[in-house]
């Protein structure tokens, strides 16, 4: 094992062209950590976000973004009995994924399905992770259940769409129309197309919402809601909405922030074991073509994931 490995670092704020290839020495694993071996990077809008300061969560570059990956683990810390080194690993880690070893918590991985791929893996974590918090967690979505999942199609949204299915929800998913074949494959109930239809005067009796866009979408989806719904909101920036917006309208309100969770990608895991979570992998682009991979998830209309290949 090298005791160098490559790395994706920036050495200013700004556009993709800042992202360049370097060499760094090769952490070590402390106490609770295991170095894994990245096999696959996922690409999230909060990478390209840090990337060009609009969300300043590293401070003054250099740094490493990534938070998604997939791999092996090559060696752990000398109090780990949760992983062994050859153990297939996926997890989410607050950057460093674009690189081809990261140390990670050992409570914030859980083990590979087998039978997916590490390409399919690394498309998970995130987009699972703040799906099950919004939906399971916080909204305890059950069989029955309304749920309306806004950008149903995309990285988040669609791994949204196929956790509300599994909690035996209704989905109602908003995509553009030459998405909704992809939706109902992923089993959405009812989709609807956003740039033809209003959704706010069309959609009504929601339990749940989950919004993933912000902005005027949190206060246009309070009229979705039945009496006593929530509306979840995993936007990035501008939420949209105050928990005054919804009393109003005699609704309910949250905000989720994603943390990592080894014992929930358990959970999701499972699921995709049993082929009800399938992560839609739209582009695998190699680590070096990861500008490329930037510019394709900031036109906001990326169906499912990108996702990095490392080897």
């Amino acid at each position: 094992m090298s005791s160098t490995m490559r790395v994706i670092s920036q050495r200013r704020l700004g556009g993709p062209e800042v992202l360049e290839v370097a060499t760094v020495e090769r952490p070590e694993p402390h106490e609770g950590e295991a170095l894994v071996r990245v096999h696959a990077a996922g690409v999230n809008p909060v990478d390209w976000q840090a990337r060009s300061g609009d969300a300043p969560l590293f401070g003054d570059p250099p740094f490493t973004l990534g938070w998604d990956i997939s791999g092996v683990v090559e060696a752990a810390g000398q109090d780990v009995t949760t992983f062994r080194p050859g153990d297939e690993v996926f997890g989410m880690i607050r950057g460093g994924g674009y690189a081809e070893y990261a140390v990670v918590r050992t409570e914030h991985l859980a083990p590979k399905p087998s039978s997916v791929d590490h390409v399919h893996a690394a498309a998970t974590p995130a987009a699972a992770l703040t799906s099950w918090q919004a939906l399971v967690d916080t909204a305890q979505i059950g069989p029955g259940r309304r749920v309306l999942v806004h950008a149903a199609a995309g990285g988040v949204g669609h791994i949204a769409v196929q956790i509300a299915k599994a909690e035996g929800a209704y989905v109602i998913g908003t995509a553009g129309a030459d998405k909704h074949d992809f939706l109902r494959d992923l089993g959405v109930d009812e989709p609807v197309d956003y740039t033809a239809t209003d959704f706010a005067r069309t959609v009504r009796d929601v339990d749940v919402a989950f919004d993933l866009i912000g902005g005027d979408y949190g206060p246009r989806t309070l009229a979705t809601l039945r009496p006593g719904g929530l509306l979840v909101s995993a936007a990035l920036a501008d939420l949209g909405i105050t928990q005054e917006d919804a009393e109003a309208r005699d609704v309910r309100f949250a905000s989720v922030a994603v943390q990592p969770s080894g014992a929930t990608l358990r959970k999701v895991a499972a699921l995709m074991a049993a082929g009800r979570i399938r992560p839609h992998v739209s582009a695998r682009l190699p680590l070096e073509e990861v500008a490329k991979a930037h510019e394709m998830s900031a036109t906001g209309h990326t169906q499912g994931k990108i996702v990095l290949t490392l080897t």
